[in-house]
């Protein structure tokens, strides 16, 4: 069967591992689990995310899955985009052969898209480029629509706050790649073919990898690691399973499994 992780609140707090997810990896690989590293920040290159979990003791194993690849997938060859977004999601962008330039350096040529994505070197100049492209025609793409992110010092601004700002001054109507829509649906699904059994997407947030496991139709576990704490509970979309952490979600699973043969 497959798993799907969330990053953010579930792997890592911002710079922190959270104490135990290593562990938890490292028995659902040797089960022999397809363990899938699902997370809506684009900002980082994979390479990057692979070397931050390396550091965790976690072997990626090319699970990783980021926003920037669903928003890659809904460009094409040749097509001039406007990239309000981190080296991450730039690299996805290029891989597939758009031709993407920042804030300041394409001249006056209009671009086909703007697409928004975590970077935090977000800046006036930027926001001006893409809200003047939007309006000038260009369509509106988001990598993912969450307005905040867990860090270390506490919560910080995701991708989806700085996509409001550009959505706030043109009234676009955005595109959105990442959890819980339809592009990043595809990609894991795609990812997870060939695994049989009842998949399970491990996740910190309702509104996101609550929301993706539904449209997945996969099995949602809540982690209590992150954004969410025992005091907000009940969430909506109710979980099938709640735990402390990531440990002891797949230590849950794997007694069940051997109790059930």
């Amino acid at each position: 069967m497959a798993w799907a992780l969330d990053l953010d609140g579930v792997v890592w707090r911002g710079t922190e591992g959270v104490p135990g997810a290593g562990e938890a990896v490292r028995l659902l690989q040797e089960a022999g689990e397809r363990v899938l590293f699902v997370t809506n920040n684009s900002g980082r290159p994979v390479s990057d995310t692979e070397e931050k979990l390396a550091g965790l003791g976690i072997d990626a194993l090319g699970g990783v899955v980021t926003s920037g690849m669903a928003a890659a997938r809904l460009v094409v060859p040749g097509e001039r985009v406007l990239g309000m977004c981190g080296p991450g999601c730039r690299e996805e962008l290029e891989r597939v052969g758009a031709e993407v330039v920042r804030a300041g350096s394409g001249g006056d040529e209009a671009v086909d898209t703007v697409v928004v994505g975590f970077h935090d070197d977000f800046d006036y100049r930027g926001l001006t480029a893409g809200v003047q492209a939007v309006l000038g025609g260009a369509r509106l793409l988001g990598t993912n629509d969450d307005v905040t992110f867990p860090a270390h010092d506490g919560l910080r601004p995701g991708a989806g706050s700085l996509l409001a700002a550009v959505v706030a001054a043109t009234g676009a109507t955005p595109e959105l790649a990442g959890k819980p829509y339809g592009p990043m649906c595809e990609l894991v699904r795609d990812l997870a073919a060939g695994t049989g059994g009842d998949h399970v997407m491990v996740g910190d947030r309702p509104d996101t990898d609550g929301r993706f496991a539904r449209a997945l139709g996969w099995r949602w576990s809540l982690v209590l690691s992150g954004l969410i704490g025992q005091d907000d509970l009940p969430v909506d979309p109710e979980p099938d399973t709640v735990h402390d952490d990531l440990l002891a979600c797949v230590g849950a699973y794997l007694s069940d499994r051997e109790r059930t043969g």
